[in-house]
C-alpha cells in the first residue's frame, strides 16, 4: 500500500497509463455506428462542452477573480475535454443496453482521471498519489511529539555553525515534519496552521541552534503545498544529509487565510498579515523553538504570490528578515488590476498603497545590508520579466541580489528546484556554512 500511495505522478508509468486510460475511455464514449450520432450528438456535445467552458473561464477570469492570473488554456482545454465526456455519455446512453451503459460511466471517470493528471501535469502541485489524496507524509508527526528544550549548540563568534557542530550519536536519518496553530495575539490574523520541517540535527541530542527560514506558498494556496508540489521535505532532507545532519528549521506559515483568499501580506482592511508575519510568527518561534534568535540567521522565502510577500517582508520588515528569497514572484502586490487593489485594500488611498509597495519602497530607501536570491522560469512570459524589474530595484536600493532563470514556466517545476538551488547561498548567508 506504502509504495502504491508514493507512486510517482509527475513521472513514470503510472501517468502515462492513467493517461491512456483517459483516452481509451474518451473513444469508448465516442465511437458509434449511427450516423445521426456523429451529425447530431457528436457536435452537440462538443459545441455544448466548449460553451460551458468558455462560460466558466468567464465568470472566473471577469466575475469572481479569486486570483489575479487567469486559468491556463491548457487547463481550460482539459476541463472542457471532461464536460465532453460527460456530454457524449449522456446522449448516447439511450443507445446502449445495461452493460454499455455501466461502461459509459467507468468511460467518464477514466477520462476525468485522464484530464486530472494532464493538469497536474501543467502545474505539477501533486508528485505522488499519497499528496494528490492529501494523505500523511510518512515523515509526519504530532507537534507534541517534538521535545521542546534539549541542550543546543550554536555558533561561535567568527565562526560557522558546521565548524563546531558533529553529529551525535543517535541522530535520525531524516527529518519530521509536524503541523501546528501560530497564534496571532497582536495581529488578530485569522491564519490557518502552519507546518514545520525540522531537520536531523534539531532532533538529536544535543540539537544544533538551527537558523530559520520562513516559507510562503502562493495563492490559491495552503502552507501544505511546500511539502506537497515542493517536495521540500526530500529536498531538505537531501541536504541535511550533506551537511551532518544541518538545515535550517523552515516554518511554512500561512498569509492567506483561506485558499482562495488574498489580503496582500500588509495591514489594511483585508487583515493585518504584515503584522501576523513580523510580530507574531517570530515570537512564537522565539518563544517555542530553540533556534537562532539573531535576525542575521532568519530568512522568508515564498513562490508566486508567497514570493511577493517575501518581498514586501524584506523591504518593510528588514530587521526581521534581513534575508528573503523570491520565486517567481510579482513587482507588486495585486488583485487583478492596480485601481482594484488600492481600493479592495486601502480604500482608493495610493500614499497608503505605496508605503508598502515593495518597488515604491526601493525607489526610496537604501537597503545594504538586505541579501535577495531571485528565481524565475524561462518560459514565463508574466513573471520573467516582473522578477528582472525587482531585481534591477533592489539592486539600486543596494542590495546584494542575484536573478537565477531555471527551465520551466509559472509551477513547481521551477518553485520547489529554485528553493533547492538556493539552499547553498541561504546556509552560508545565514551562518550555518562557510
Amino acid at each position: 500500500m506504502s509504495a502504491l500511495l508514493d507512486a510517482h505522478l509527475l513521472s513514470g508509468l503510472l501517468p502515462g497509463v492513467v493517461t491512456a486510460a483517459g483516452l481509451v475511455g474518451a473513444a469508448f464514449l465516442l465511437v458509434q455506428r449511427r450516423r445521426r450520432w456523429w451529425t447530431r450528438s457528436v457536435p452537440v456535445a462538443l459545441v455544448g462542452a466548449a460553451a460551458l467552458t468558455a462560460l466558466v473561464a468567464l465568470l472566473v477570469d471577469r466575475v469572481w477573480q479569486p486570483f489575479p492570473d487567469p486559468v491556463p488554456l491548457p487547463v481550460l482545454l482539459l476541463g472542457g475535454a471532461a464536460l465532453a465526456a460527460v456530454g457524449l455519455a449522456v446522449l448516447g446512453m439511450r443507445a446502449r443496453r445495461w452493460p454499455g451503459r455501466a461502461g459509459a460511466v467507468l468511460a467518464v471517470v477514466l477520462v476525468f482521471l485522464g484530464c486530472a493528471e494532464a493538469m497536474n501535469l501543467v502545474y505539477r502541485e501533486y508528485p505522488t498519489v499519497r499528496t494528490a489524496l492529501g494523505l500523511p507524509a510518512v515523515d509526519e508527526i504530532p507537534f507534541t511529539r517534538v521535545p521542546l528544550r534539549e541542550q543546543v549548540i550554536g555558533a561561535r563568534a567568527g565562526l560557522p555553525l558546521s565548524a563546531v557542530w558533529r553529529p551525535p550519536a543517535g541522530m535520525p536519518d531524516a527529518g519530521v515534519v509536524t503541523e501546528v496553530a501560530i497564534p496571532a495575539p497582536e495581529s488578530g490574523f485569522a491564519a490557518r496552521p502552519a507546518w514545520l520541517y525540522l531537520p536531523p540535527a534539531y532532533l538529536s541530542r544535543p540539537r544544533a541552534q538551527l537558523p530559520v527560514l520562513v516559507l510562503l506558498s502562493g495563492q490559491p494556496g495552503s502552507p501544505r503545498d511546500w511539502l506537497d508540489g515542493g517536495e521540500l521535505a526530500r529536498r531538505m532532507d537531501a541536504f541535511a544529509a550533506a551537511h551532518d545532519g544541518l538545515a535550517p528549521v523552515v516554518v511554512m506559515a500561512d498569509h492567506l487565510g483561506a485558499p482562495l483568499a488574498n489580503p496582500l501580506c500588509t495591514d489594511s482592511r483585508l487583515g493585518n498579515v504584515a503584522t501576523y508575519l513580523s510580530v507574531d510568527v517570530p515570537a512564537w518561534i522565539r518563544d517555542t523553538l530553540q533556534v537562532d534568535a539573531d535576525p542575521a540567521g532568519w530568512a522568508v522565502g515564498g513562490f508566486s504570490n508567497g514570493g511577493t510577500c517575501a518581498l514586501q517582508m524584506a523591504v518593510t520588515a528588514p530587521q526581521v528578515y534581513p534575508t528573503f528569497v523570491d520565486i517567481s514572484g510579482e513587482d507588486e502586490p495585486t488583485l487583478g488590476d492596480h485601481a482594484a487593489t488600492v481600493q479592495a485594500a486601502f480604500g482608493g488611498d495610493e500614499a497608503a498603497f505605496a508605503a508598502v509597495n515593495p518597488l515604491d519602497v526601493l525607489a526610496q530607501r537604501q537597503f545594504p545590508a538586505t541579501a535577495g536570491y531571485l528565481v524565475a522560469g524561462r518560459d514565463d512570459a508574466v513573471y520573467l520579466p516582473q522578477a528582472q524589474r525587482v531585481f534591477a530595484a533592489c539592486q539600486a536600493a543596494g542590495m546584494d541580489v542575484g536573478l537565477h532563470v531555471l527551465p520551466g514556466g509559472h509551477t513547481f517545476e521551477v518553485w520547489g528546484p529554485g528553493l533547492e538551488q538556493a539552499l547553498p547561498w541561504l546556509a552560508t548567508r545565514l551562518g550555518m556554512t562557510p
